[in-house]
């Protein structure tokens, strides 16, 4: 009976490693990790319904420019890409700052911010264009235009027929 009792502990701890390993995670595309300075790191889905959010607006410091991003591609702060911790890489999406009604279109090609509250980091141009740098952070609405699917095809989202 001792025996049986090692083995299923043993069968437990087999089955609880092989969960932290992520053999028997979902597809990485799905789940991308989030961290907060105030929560550890968890686990967020992609969003991929094209519905506007509402959060906080940040741009990337001096220290970011030239590293990769999660694309691959080296940060250009005179671009008009964009860091979301929830919309899917390639993502083409509206950024509204809501103090002041300016907006621009950015290209989701990172990853983060990871400041609770915020939703999409910014390139310095963009910032400029939403009249945010004095402020740093500002409440803006991001509205997706298009989304890529997993399936390769791309979704129209709310704001695609707006003509920004």
């Amino acid at each position: 009976m001792t025996f049986n009792r090692q083995l299923r502990s043993l069968l437990i701890v087999l089955l609880a490693a092989i969960g932290h390993s992520g053999l028997g995670a979902q597809e990485s595309e799905q789940l991308e990790p989030t961290q907060s300075s105030t929560e550890p790191a968890a686990k967020k889905r992609l969003d991929r319904s094209g519905e506007p959010q509402q959060g906080e607006a940040s741009y990337y410091g001096k220290e970011f420019f030239g590293r990769t991003m999660a694309d691959g591609t080296p940060m250009d702060p005179e671009s008009n890409i964009a860091a979301s911790r929830t919309l899917p890489l390639g993502t083409k999406a509206k950024v509204t700052n809501l103090e002041n009604g300016k907006s621009a279109v950015v290209e989701i090609r990172d990853r983060g911010p990871y400041v609770e509250g915020r939703i999409v980091d910014l390139t310095p141009k963009t910032a400029r264009k939403l009249d945010m740098v004095e402020d740093g952070v500002v409440p803006v609405e991001v509205v997706p235009l298009e989304i890529p699917q997993r399936d390769g095809s791309i979704k129209q989202g709310g704001a695609a027929s707006d003509g920004d």
